[in-house]
């Protein structure tokens, strides 16, 4: 179990662990329940919710590389009413906080799906946008176009009323000037709450023998340990030009199966870690890092991991 030292608050959301399961780790909900003890972790992210089902793309759409896992599940769900009829009965029930992530392709897309998370906010305190999602009108993802993102914001913000908003980011700003540090701002003042920094980068694999893709989808999300120091990087570059003077909190995703990894990017200025990848090989990843983390805070002559956000030692 984690200890005092690790209890974190992300925008109003209290954890007793800083460790949370990534969207979609724990399948749509639950499904971990079997192997992991929820216990272990301050949060699980859902798989990413739409407005209507989808059955997501053909296999193979997820696959061990040799560098991590890559993926492109294509955003398979059961839809925001089958998810609030099946699912949202057994929140109450579970031992750990439930962020609902969700995705979509149009403002309205994501409002419809965000108002009907809302009513239920008793049990759901936060909702984590899914902005990797290529707009229909615009061509380009809502993470990579500052206008198109600080839109979406202000519809969502009304629409989740007061729940807490995380914005999760793509790793790259395709086909746009801005960087990654331009589009974190443009969220803040837009409504976000809290930012997840970041998503899987865009991979592609060949089988060298049959000269085809091992992906089906041919191109996928690379995840697991070789993301890990692009991550590090990334959340080091918004707190430093965004986040830290604006007050707003970072959840560090990208390769976290350690606690050093977790205590990584603590340094360079999250509140808190996703652990994804790590996951399916080992359940009790969560429990590792919470154990490690809590001897890193004392050995760093720290009461709380808090203390040790952002602490990186530039000189």
């Amino acid at each position: 179990m984690p200890t005092d030292s690790l209890r974190t608050t992300i925008a109003g959301l209290t954890m007793g662990s800083p460790v949370m399961l990534a969207a979609g780790t724990a399948g749509t909900l639950d499904e971990m329940g079997e192997v992991l003890d929820f216990r272990d972790v301050g949060a699980v992210v859902t798989k990413s919710i739409t407005a209507e089902p989808r059955m997501g793309n053909e296999t193979w759409r997820i696959l061990e590389s040799r560098v991590g896992m890559l993926n492109a599940i294509g955003l398979a769900n059961i839809g925001v009413d089958a998810f609030i009829e099946r699912e949202v009965p057994k929140i109450a029930a579970m031992p750990t906080k439930v962020v609902v992530s969700i995705a979509g392709w149009s403002v309205e897309d994501y409002v419809g799906v965000a108002a009907k998370i809302a009513e239920h906010a008793g049990v759901i305190p936060a909702i984590e946008l899914n902005v990797s999602c290529p707009n229909v009108h615009g061509g380009t993802e809502f993470g990579a176009d500052p206008g198109a993102l600080r839109e979406l914001l202000a519809a969502v913000r009304e629409a989740a009323n007061a729940q807490t908003l995380i914005v999760k980011l793509s790793p790259i700003t395709v086909g746009t000037p801005n960087s990654i540090a331009d589009i974190a701002a443009s969220a803040i003042e837009a409504g976000a709450d809290a930012l997840t920094i970041a998503n899987t980068l865009p991979a592609m694999e060949i089988d060298v023998e049959s000269r085809r893709p091992r992906l089906a989808n041919v191109t996928g999300g690379l995840s697991g340990p070789a993301v890990h120091p692009v991550a590090v990087k990334l959340v080091h570059e918004v707190y430093r030009r965004a986040a830290r003077e604006l007050g707003t909190p970072i959840i560090g995703a990208g390769g976290v199966s350690s606690w050093r990894d977790a205590a990584e990017f603590v340094l360079a200025g999250a509140s808190a870690v996703q652990i994804g990848t790590a996951s399916f090989a080992d359940p009790k990843a969560a429990r590792r890092v919470n154990a490690g983390l809590s001897k890193w805070v004392r050995t760093q002559g720290a009461t709380a991991l808090s203390e040790l956000v952002g602490a990186v030692r530039l000189d």
